[in-house]
């Protein structure tokens, strides 16, 4: 894009779709760093209550929105709702000023990715595939982990703006962001799942979940399964991470994808995936991710 090595800095406007539990917090942090925020969301009360906090605008329509926007982001549930956002008659990019930097930091499949960085590209519209981790406390306090691949020149241009969201890392060409985090939510539904059977298990045997926590973030088998989420979420049964159960299955399922493209025998993945799937499909897509603890509880019940 012409102006791709300027800085996006304040008061650009931010063209910010999706208020979610993510996105809300993350436009919020935007705001109060000076740039001016023009935001849509199918939640009337959500862009009604933004604006009212924040100061921001609420956008007539997506075209009305990307013709506003110095930069576009969108934190949305999944890929395909990304595609319509941006492309569709009427979207975002109908309306789009030439060379108008795309961030997508919601968590898509990197195939899909590529090709819509394709199809963007050729349109003059760079994008930069930018998915977080670190959950709803990292969105408040701006401490997430940014995994961004895509054009250099545009992350380079974008930089300033996400370093108000958290610690940028470059992962290389487009699709790259969308894989690691992936690959991230791989592991850490892995580690969570097995912390919730071994803490199942120890406590069916006699032990305290507590105590068993405790002496596990103080032993080799700790993670920030253990360290953060069992005594935040499940030892208190609040299961309110902010991060939908649904939401890891998918994502399981890109990293599933993602495994089989490269290699022929996966010992994890699939059955990792599996299980979220299964999951998903007894408590719902709307139960917290954390809640596989509850899954896993009841698979044991059901021995007794």
């Amino acid at each position: 894009m012409s102006n791709s090595a300027t800085p996006i800095l304040p008061p650009a406007t931010v063209g910010f779709v999706g208020l979610g539990n993510m996105g809300y917090p993350m436009a919020g942090r935007l705001a109060a760093a000076g740039y001016q925020l023009v935001v849509h969301d199918l939640n009337a009360d959500a862009v009604k209550k933004f604006c009212a906090q924040s100061g921001g605008k609420a956008a007539a329509d997506l075209r009305a929105l990307g013709a506003a926007a110095d930069v576009v982001i969108t934190m949305l549930p999944e890929g395909k709702i990304v595609r319509r956002v941006l492309l569709d008659e009427g979207g975002v990019v109908s309306g789009l000023k030439p060379g108008t930097a795309l961030v997508d930091m919601s968590s898509c499949s990197p195939v899909d990715t590529l090709g819509l960085a394709r199809e963007l590209a050729d349109a003059g519209f760079p994008l930069v595939d930018a998915p977080v981790s670190g959950g709803v406390v990292k969105a408040v306090s701006g401490g997430l982990a940014i995994m961004a691949g895509g054009d250099s020149a545009a992350i380079a241009a974008c930089k300033p703006l996400l370093a108000h969201l958290g610690k940028v890392f470059e992962t290389g060409a487009s699709g790259s962001g969308h894989a690691m985090k992936a690959i991230n939510n791989f592991l850490s539904a892995t580690t969570l799942a097995i912390t919730s059977e071994a803490v199942v298990a120890g406590q069916r045997f006699g032990l305290d979940p507590k105590v068993m926590v405790d002496i596990i973030n103080a032993s080799t088998g700790r993670s920030n399964s253990s360290e953060h989420k069992f005594p935040t979420f499940i030892l208190p049964r609040e299961f309110t991470s902010g991060f939908f159960l649904g939401l890891m299955a998918k994502d399981l399922r890109f990293a599933k994808a993602l495994v089989h493209s490269v290699q022929e025998k996966n010992i994890f993945v699939d059955a990792i995936s599996a299980l979220y799937d299964e999951a998903e499909k007894a408590l719902g897509g709307q139960a917290d991710n954390t809640e596989i603890h509850v899954y896993l509880e009841q698979l044991a019940d059901k021995h007794d």
